[in-house]
């Protein structure tokens, strides 16, 4: 009672009061802000497991991250630079180019002007060790494509199912139809992995986050990883907040608190 700890759970945090199973949480770092607690968990488990426990990363090996500007694109960039000479490629908006450089990404790529997979094969011809794909569709072939031999492609999420303001259902069957698949048999020729990862299917799993958790905790305090937050906003402007992600417009996560942050509190005030 009294401990400060992170919350891991499916849905259902976006309210004042919320009840978990004590093995869902886990004890803030010292020196750690709630805001940054809130940032860590789904995203840093989620890049954590699936640059390690499937991708295997190792030093000298390259990594492809989609939507690296994201809560787990960040998280997965701040853990491959925990690992000796990892090239990064990074697609996103143009605009976060700049940022995506500083914070390790070596050769950021516009997705909206470019085909990445090409963009790709210039800089590295043979291709890529790792594929991190949240896309699905069309997108999981070409990530399977840019593979080396014993590359690994990682697939945990499927925005190509949500264009634009409303889910248009054409695009959604366009993309359902163009997902990716292959057989064991088409696999043990082409020399690579095909790998799939939910967290929120982990649930039972308590053993397994709870080490990683140890190891993000870590390093953390070693000050080798660090959530980026994009900005924090009080509960009676979630609108505002979805529409920051909805636009694209952030680099790192878009936080919700319960109330306004005290200092813009005082600002209204005055």
């Amino acid at each position: 009672v009294g401990d400060k700890v992170m919350v891991l759970a499916r849905s259902g945090l976006w309210q004042e009061v919320v009840n978990v199973p004590a093995s869902h949480t886990f004890p803030m770092p010292e020196g750690m802000s709630f805001e940054e607690a809130a940032a860590l968990l789904v995203n840093y488990i989620t890049a954590y497991m699936i640059l390690f426990d499937f991708g295997n990363l190792r030093p000298n090996q390259s990594v492809l991250i989609h939507m690296a500007a994201g809560g787990v694109g960040t998280a997965a960039i701040q853990l491959c630079k925990t690992v000796e000479n990892v090239t990064i490629f990074g697609t996103a908006s143009a605009s976060k180019h700049e940022s995506l450089k500083e914070s390790g990404v070596a050769h950021p790529i516009d997705y909206r002007t470019m085909d990445y997979a090409e963009e790709v094969r210039k800089i590295s011809p043979k291709g890529v060790d790792i594929v991190l794909d949240p896309l699905g569709g069309s997108d999981t072939s070409k990530a399977f494509n840019l593979l080396k031999p014993m590359g690994k492609l990682i697939t945990y999420g499927v925005a190509n199912l949500l264009t634009g303001q409303k889910r248009n259902l054409m695009a959604m069957a366009k993309t359902w139809w163009n997902q990716f698949s292959i057989t064991a048999l088409q696999l043990l020729q082409q020399n690579k992995a095909v790998c799939g990862y939910h967290l929120g299917y982990m649930d039972e799993e308590v053993e397994l986050l709870g080490s990683v958790v140890a190891e993000l905790v870590n390093l953390y305090s070693q000050g080798k990883i660090k959530p980026k937050i994009d900005s924090v906003w009080p509960f009676d402007q979630v609108a505002e907040a979805m529409k920051q992600m909805q636009e694209k417009k952030n680099v790192g996560k878009v936080i919700l608190v319960p109330e306004a942050p005290k200092e813009e509190s005082k600002k209204a005030e005055n």
